[in-house]
């Protein structure tokens, strides 16, 4: 009986400038990561709430168009999947974006195409170890 793939999770990318969103697609999606786009704070929260499951990390925009900005998406993110993944990307100098919620990530524009996977390697790695831990949990309760 063969094993069945875990389905792999995607990166939700949140940018408002369709062609850094497809940009950093593509780089990603060319190493087989799978990729949810959204414009805005309010699509991409949106989509959390529809299915967060499926969605690895974020990478979002400082600035975003609509009534939420990026840090606005990464504080709602963080309350309520602290685990998760997320970095802010913005043009602005790092101590002009102003406090990020704990532990989310900061990339500078223009970013390189290695620090976008980078980035994006690390976080998931994180995040993979945090469901092995997760799982290990689970099995030692149930078999103390």
């Amino acid at each position: 009986m063969g094993q069945t793939q875990p389905k792999r999770r995607a990166v939700l990318i949140v940018e408002d400038d369709a062609e850094l969103r497809s940009l950093m697609a593509a780089l990603l999606e060319d190493e087989q990561m799978d990729i949810i786009e959204c414009e805005s704070a309010e699509a991409a929260l949106a989509t959390l709430l529809i299915d967060g499951r499926e969605v690895a990390m974020i990478f979002a925009d400082v600035r975003l168009r609509g009534v939420m900005d990026g840090i606005d998406l990464a504080c709602e993110v963080k309350l309520r999947w602290p685990f998760l993944p997320v970095i802010l990307t913005s043009g602005l100098p790092r101590d002009r974006v102003g406090d990020l919620p704990l532990g989310v990530g900061y990339m500078a524009k223009p970013w390189q195409p290695l620090d976008v996977l980078i980035a994006a390697k690390q976080a998931l790695a994180s995040e993979r170890l945090w469901e092995d831990h997760c799982r290990h949990r689970r099995t030692v309760q149930r078999h103390p």
